[in-house]
């Protein structure tokens, strides 16, 4: 079919000879040239934006604690039930305002209220990403909504500041889950889109780190902190990134492929030569005799998804994607809301967890190059759930093997996230790329919004947490042979282009 080759093409020249399809992708490349300065502090500046996201999904494990407890009384032993002592009988033993529990009088609460702001957290990262992701790759752009989501994030967080009580704090943490839902997205896309081929994989791996940094973060926040107000951890998490939308707003540029897919050449020109390596403006001269066609199908807010689910083989492909990630989830979040009912130090336990991020992070940076993204993702899923299962079955006997057990399932789990987002952004072209790796995290939330009743359910059978986890990641990790390889490939910006050259490269486009 005519309109399945790729859409940028060289003008012919005076010469007679046949000019072969060019794709957006090698065009880009060979315009800003090597990977340079302006190119690196713009793909950081993005990136940055992952550890304020960091922040805000863990920050409820300290805020939302229920703080250790005294008894003041002789008619008050250690192990009596605090809602069946008389007030008087015991006392907190941190200041009453240094968590939600405490302050609000919810130690007897049930579980449902207590666990109502973190879910209404990953309530709103669901709709918020349902609703959002698909401006990004119609209407507002990657730059414009990673803007609108860290200050909705931020403004909502500094906000909650101000709660009165539990019913504000939750609709507060909805809001905050919204903005916060497209964030990560938005950075991985938009940093990635910045750099050609070569660099691609490193340079998404850089908000791996970011994530890491702002989860690890958190807790030296918390423990500065761990004598004064849980309001007080919001204003040090949320004045920073009122900082930083500013700085997204001036400093970062749009991604000059979206600007290409939505026709406007020029400003895409623009951006091309504000990161352009030097050696490279005879070729920026060039680009406006590029044509450039536009997408076959029309664009509006809902376009993304709708062609996604259109087209078979992107249908596919996507609920695939979701069905491994929904399974990582489990882990993912299951692993740090469960350490609580650990016997370790909470600040510890939180810091060996994000310190747990940072080699998953090496291991992408490093390898993600030399093996294929297939193969990754089967192996570490498989050792992520083996690792979770026998923390149960052989973890009774050590305590210290139980939690090692445990860091090496998370680890695994982390970086088959890592390496399920990179996949996940070269199975899919430009115009719908940044939908498709938003419903991939919205799955990831999904499946972490079952890890609380889990974890709960897991305090006196720890099989019905861990041995479950263990089992949905293997499960579903196994369905990642149902999607193609990617590893080396050149990424396309049409749904036509992608379909073509998936077809001429052998590639299976499952559907």
């Amino acid at each position: 079919m005519a309109d399945s080759t790729p859409l940028l093409l060289s003008r012919p020249d005076s010469s007679n000879e046949s000019k072969q399809p060019t794709s957006l992708d090698e065009t880009i490349e060979r315009c800003i040239g090597e990977f340079g300065l302006a190119q690196l502090l713009q793909a950081i500046l993005v990136s940055f934006a992952w550890v304020f996201d960091a922040q805000q999904t863990f920050i409820s494990v300290f805020t939302d604690a229920e703080p250790k407890w005294h008894c003041t009384s002789d008619s008050c032993t250690s192990v009596s039930d605090i809602c069946h002592l008389p007030q008087n009988s015991w006392a907190w033993d941190s200041p009453k305002d240094t968590s939600i529990i405490s302050e609000w009088g919810l130690q007897c609460a049930s579980s449902i209220i207590k666990g109502l702001p973190a879910s209404s957290f990953f309530m709103g990262c669901l709709i918020g990403g349902l609703m959002l992701a698909t401006l990004a790759d119609s209407l507002l752009g990657r730059k414009n909504l990673l803007f609108l989501s860290c200050l909705t994030m931020s403004f909502s967080g500094l906000f909650t500041v101000f709660s009165s009580n539990i019913w504000i704090y939750s609709a507060l943490k909805f809001v905050n889950g919204v903005g916060r839902a497209t964030i990560g997205t938005c950075a991985l896309v938009l940093s990635t889109e910045l750099v050609g081929k070569r660099w691609r994989s490193q340079v998404g791996v850089i908000g791996f780190f970011c994530f890491t940094l702002g989860f690890l973060t958190l807790p030296a926040f918390a423990y500065m902190n761990r004598g004064s107000s849980w309001r007080t951890l919001y204003l040090w998490t949320s004045i920073p990134t009122i900082l930083y939308s500013i700085l997204v707003y001036f400093l970062v540029r749009e991604s000059p492929r979206w600007l290409f897919v939505r026709g406007r050449k020029e400003e895409a020109v623009t951006t091309l030569k504000s990161i352009a390596t030097a050696g490279s403006s005879g070729i920026l001269m060039s680009f406006s005799n590029l044509e450039f066609g536009k997408e076959s199908w029309n664009v509006d807010t809902y376009s993304a998804i709708k062609i996604l689910l259109k087209k078979k083989w992107a249908c596919r492909r996507l609920l695939t994607v979701m069905a491994v990630v929904f399974g990582i989830g489990m882990v993912y979040y299951g692993m740090p809301l469960g350490l609580g009912n650990l016997s370790f130090n909470l600040y510890l336990s939180v810091t060996f967890n994000a310190l747990s991020e940072l080699p998953a992070s090496l291991v992408t940076f490093f390898l993600v190059d030399k093996l294929n993204r297939k193969d990754s993702l089967l192996v570490f899923t498989t050792l992520s759930g083996v690792c979770s299962i026998l923390s149960v079955v052989m973890g009774e006997t050590s305590a210290n093997l139980q939690m090692g057990l445990e860091l090496v399932s998370f680890f695994c789990a982390c970086t088959a996230f890592n390496i399920s987002l990179i996949h996940t952004l070269e199975l899919f072209p430009t115009c719908v790329r940044n939908s498709a790796i938003s419903m991939a995290r919205q799955s990831l939330v999904f499946g972490g919004m079952f890890s609380p009743v889990l974890v709960a359910v897991g305090s006196k059978n720890r099989f019905l947490s861990y041995g479950i986890f263990g089992m949905v990641i293997g499960i579903c990790g196994l369905f990642v042979i149902c999607l193609p390889e990617t590893r080396g490939r050149t990424i396309c910006d049409t749904m036509d282009e992608e379909e073509y050259n998936s077809t001429n490269n052998d590639l299976p486009v499952l559907g």
